[in-house]
C-alpha cells in the first residue's frame, strides 16, 4: 500500500481545505448580498469606472454589521451594512466610500483576493506539516510554536497586500479626480470605528498600523504629483 509523506498529506489537507472555504465564502456571499443601489454611491462608483474606461462597477452589499468592505475570490466587491448605515448616519462621504471600493479593486486587480484563499490553504499546511515535526522535536509546545511562526508568515504577507492595495487605490482615486483626501480621512475614522489595536505589535497585526498607511498614501501621492 502506498504510504504518504507528513508533508504531503499536510498539502493534500490544505488544498481540501481551500475547496471548502471557497464554496463557503460564495455560498454566504451570494445568501447575504444584493446589489448596491444607493443612487450617491453608484455615482461615485461611476466616477471610478470611468477611470478604468469600464462601463461599470458592480458592488454588492454584504448584510452583516460590522464596517468592512472585501474582495471576493471571484473578484465581486462588496461593502458591508455596517458602512452603508454608517454613510446614512452622515459618519462617512460618499468619497470615503468610493475609496474603499478603490482599495478592495486593488485587492482584485493585483491578485490578492483571489491568491489570500491560496494562501489560506498553504498556511494549514505549513502549519500541520510544522507541527507534527516540532511535537516531535519539543513535545508540548511544538504545535504552539508551529501556529506561531504560521501566524507570523501571514501577517506579512497580509500587510504587504494592504500596502500594495492602497497605492493602487491612491492613483485610482487621483485619476478618478477624488484625491487621496477621502482615502486618508477615512482610515483615521476606521481606527476608532473599529476600536483601537492596543498594545498589539504591527508586525502581529493582518493590516498595517493606520499612520503607516496614511504615511505611505501621502510619500506616493507627492511622487506621483512631483509636489
Amino acid at each position: 500500500m502506498l504510504k504518504l509523506s507528513p508533508l504531503l498529506l499536510a498539502l493534500l489537507y490544505g488544498f481540501a481545505v481551500y475547496q471548502v472555504s471557497v464554496w463557503r465564502t460564495r455560498r454566504e456571499l451570494d445568501a447575504r448580498s444584493t446589489e448596491l443601489a444607493e443612487p450617491r454611491l453608484r455615482a461615485v462608483c461611476e466616477r471610478l469606472a470611468r477611470a478604468l474606461d469600464l462601463p461599470r462597477i458592480k458592488v454588492h452589499v454584504y448584510e452583516i454589521a460590522p464596517v468592512n468592505g472585501l474582495a471576493a475570490p471571484d473578484g465581486r466587491i462588496f461593502l458591508t451594512r455596517g458602512f452603508l448605515e454608517k454613510f446614512a448616519a452622515g459618519a462617512v462621504t460618499a468619497e470615503e466610500i468610493a475609496s474603499v471600493v478603490a482599495h478592495e479593486l486593488g485587492h482584485v486587480a493585483l491578485g490578492h483576493s483571489r491568491r489570500r484563499m491560496v494562501d489560506f490553504s498553504a498556511q494549514n499546511a505549513l502549519r500541520t506539516a510544522l507541527a507534527a515535526v516540532l511535537s516531535r522535536l519539543i513535545p508540548g509546545i511544538g504545535g504552539m510554536i508551529a501556529a506561531g511562526l504560521t501566524r507570523l508568515v501571514a501577517a506579512g504577507i497580509s500587510r504587504s497586500d494592504e500596502y500594495e492595495a492602497d497605492a493602487y487605490a491612491s492613483a485610482l482615486m487621483i485619476k478618478a479626480g477624488f484625491g487621496t483626501g477621502p482615502q486618508k480621512s477615512l482610515l483615521s475614522k476606521l481606527d476608532s470605528m473599529a476600536g483601537a489595536h492596543g498594545a498589539t505589535p504591527a508586525w502581529l497585526m493582518s493590516h498595517p498600523k493606520t499612520a503607516a498607511r496614511i504615511e505611505a498614501i501621502a510619500a506616493n501621492e507627492k511622487k506621483w504629483l512631483g509636489a
